[in-house]
Parts: structure tokens; C-alpha cells; sequence
């Protein structure tokens, strides 16, 4: 058992006994819900995506929750989530960013593939002896990483003069899967269908292909791809903007997180005394706020000072004043709370105006940014 394994095992003891104030709670059932809701409208492989903490909903829950199923890979971006994931889950992973290659010697192996794109990487992965899986990205427009077209057949058979390593996949990655004009994703399509073809030419038999994301899923009409890799339609979050045409198909999505928070003091204002910093709010009567026990740090968006929601049973409290690094204000008028009481944050109904795709779309955030903000101080814990 690894040392970090045994820190987290006597982390996770003491807090059992210890309140907290704030809490994520992440839903199992909710998290497996939304990969068979994938499976089943695209008919095609899930490889869910754990990168950045899982998208902000805790890399080890997720990892719990999937491994009863039977996945072809976890995908995760660098080799340190890997390990996280090695710690409580069997699967098998595989690694999509960038490594420095002097460093593939230091790696462990285990049950570990890799994405390459290069020459020095592959040479690299090669020089340890390591049997070793790779994905093959090719470059379809994104101009991020992965090689150009033209270099697909010189790098597979690269890949092929290595005994140790296999050609296991063929991958790219969708610049534009949730903008409005389908012609910019059938042109990217069409070129990784032609990459998978100028590989095959090249005598190497792969066995897994994937070109799209959780929106690219729904364009994507590939010869060739059998696989998606899931990432924010993993945890519930529709990519699409509300007036998207695709928007309402992906309807039968459930947000796996919902962030709760604690009203630890209760304070009366007057008539023109102001709250938070530069006394952006000014009380317009005498009115009653509520003092939150977490701020931009544990993942409040600053944008949301004075014009964000918390929800308290079943009634909204606007946030008042400015965003703090550990503190929110809200205003508790006509709402019968007290210290003590907990607060929705973010909420996990679709619905809700506090849900994170409805405040990113009011307030012009960006949800998936809004979810991996969220602080892995803050516990995490597993709801069914």
C-alpha cells in the first residue's frame, strides 16, 4: 500500500468524526446514468474522462463509482491522475497530455496507455522495455497536439519497429463539436477517417478509434470511430447553449454535484449600511443577511457578487455584495433561516436558477470552468 494511499486512508477516518461546513456531493447514480445514456444514443464505447480533478467532482469518487463497469479505458491528462486513480480502481487508464520524455523512465506501467504524437515520444516510451499501449493523434484542425495527416504513415510504422510497444488506437480531438456550423466537424472527420486509413495502409491493425467529445458525439459521423471519449456529459452538463439545435437532446441528462454550504452567522443591516468589500451593496431597508463559509477559493465564481443565487428549501437568497475569498453574503429577506441552516450553492436540479449551466448562461461563465474551480479542500463526498 502506497504512503499517499495510507495519508488519504487516516485523512478519510479523522473527518468521519468531524463536521464540515461546506460539502460536494457527488451521485453515484447519476454519474452512471449519464454513461449509459451516451452508450445507448451514440452506440458507441465510453471512455470517461477524470481529467482536472473530474471536472471539479473528486477524481477518486468518480473512479469508485465507474469501476463496476466494464470500460475500455479511464481517460485522465497526466500521469499523476493516473496514480490517483491507481489507488482505488483496477481499470485501465489512459494518459492524453503531454510527458517530458527523459521522465517515461521514471513511470510505472501499470495497465497505463499512452497518447503520442511525435517521434520523441514514441522513441522514448519505446526505450523502456515497458510493454506499452499507444494512441496515435492526429491533428484534425484543433492545432493544439498531435501530428499532421501527412505524417500519420511515417510515425505508425515508427510505432510498428518497436517490439514492446502496440498501435492499440487512433485518436483526434474536435476544435468546434459544439458550435452551430457542422461543416467545421464532418471536415475534421473526414481527415481522422483518412488517418485511420493511411495507418491501416501502413500494415498496422488498431483496434480503437475516437475523434469526439460529449458534444462531438452527437455530429461526429465517422467511418471508422468506435469510441467517445465522455467528459462533461459524464458528470451531467449539457456542452451546448441553450439555443444550440442539439440542445434539448441531450435532455435526459443528470448533474452529478451539488455544493453545500452552511449560514454561520446571521447579521440585521440597516438602511444604507453596506456589506463585503468597496461596499458594493447597499441595504435599500433594514434586512437580515446570511455569512457563507466559503468563497471564490472553495469555487465561487467572483462574477456572481450581487447577482447570483443560493437556494434555501425551497427559496432563492440573492448573493449580496462581493464574492470573498472564504465568505458570501446573501440576503436572507423573507426567508425564515438561521445560523446553522444549510444552503444549495450549486445546484444539482437542472431546473434550479443556482444550477450550474443556468447561472453560466446567465452571468456569461463558462461551466465547465465553474466545476473544475470548485476546490479539492472542499469534501467530497459519495451520494447514491
Amino acid at each position: 500500500m502506497s504512503l499517499r494511499k495510507n495519508i488519504s486512508t487516516l485523512i478519510g477516518r479523522m473527518e468521519k468524526d468531524f463536521k464540515t461546513q461546506n460539502r460536494v456531493e457527488v451521485s453515484a447514480s447519476a454519474l452512471l446514468s449519464n454513461v449509459d445514456f451516451f452508450a445507448e444514443k451514440t452506440n458507441k464505447n465510453i471512455v470517461p474522462v477524470l481529467k482536472g480533478n473530474a471536472y471539479g467532482h473528486g477524481i477518486e469518487h468518480v473512479a469508485r463509482v465507474l469501476r463496476g463497469r466494464k470500460l475500455p479505458y479511464i481517460a485522465v491528462d497526466g500521469y499523476f491522475e493516473a496514480l490517483r486513480i491507481r489507488e482505488v480502481s483496477p481499470q485501465p487508464v489512459l494518459v492524453m497530455g503531454a510527458i517530458a520524455p527523459e521522465n517515461f523512465a521514471q513511470l510505472k506501467y501499470d495497465n497505463f496507455a499512452f497518447v503520442v504524437g511525435d517521434m520523441q515520444t514514441i522513441d522514448a516510451l519505446a526505450k523502456t522495455g515497458k510493454r506499452i499501449n499507444v494512441h496515435l493523434e492526429c491533428n484534425t484542425g484543433m492545432n493544439r497536439y498531435g501530428a499532421r495527416p501527412a505524417d500519420m504513415t511515417a510515425l505508425t510504422e515508427r510505432i510498428m519497429g518497436y517490439k514492446n510497444l502496440t498501435l492499440e488506437g487512433v485518436m483526434s480531438h474536435l476544435a468546434d463539436s459544439d458550435g452551430d456550423d457542422a461543416a467545421t466537424v464532418d471536415a475534421a472527420v473526414q481527415k481522422f477517417d483518412e488517418c485511420v486509413e493511411a495507418v491501416r495502409a501502413a500494415g498496422a491493425s488498431p483496434t480503437m478509434f475516437h475523434v469526439a467529445q460529449s458534444a462531438g458525439s452527437m455530429k461526429a459521423r465517422s467511418q471508422y470511430a468506435d469510441t467517445i471519449r465522455l467528459g462533461i456529459g459524464l458528470y451531467g452538463i449539457n456542452p451546448f447553449p441553450p439555443d444550440h439545435a442539439l440542445y434539448h437532446s441531450l435532455d435526459g441528462l443528470r448533474p452529478a454535484l451539488k455544493l453545500i454550504s452552511t449560514i454561520t452567522k446571521t447579521i440585521n443591516l440597516k438602511k444604507g449600511e453596506s456589506v463585503s468589500y468597496n461596499y458594493t451593496f447597499t441595504a435599500p431597508c433594514d434586512m437580515k443577511i446570511g455569512i457563507l463559509p466559503l468563497g471564490y477559493y472553495e469555487g465561487v465564481n467572483r462574477a456572481l457578487s450581487n447577482s447570483g443565487v443560493v437556494k434555501i428549501g425551497s427559496s432563492y437568497a440573492p448573493i449580496v455584495g462581493r464574492v470573498c475569498m472564504n465568505h458570501t453574503m446573501i440576503s436572507l429577506d423573507g426567508i425564515d433561516a438561521v445560523a446553522g441552516d444549510e444552503v444549495v450553492v450549486y445546484s444539482d436540479l437542472p431546473s434550479d436558477e443556482n444550477s450550474i449551466n443556468n447561472l453560466a448562461h446567465k452571468h456569461g461563465l463558462f461551466n465547465y470552468g465553474m466545476l473544475t474551480a470548485i476546490n479539492q479542500d472542499v469534501r467530497h463526498v459519495a451520494t447514491p
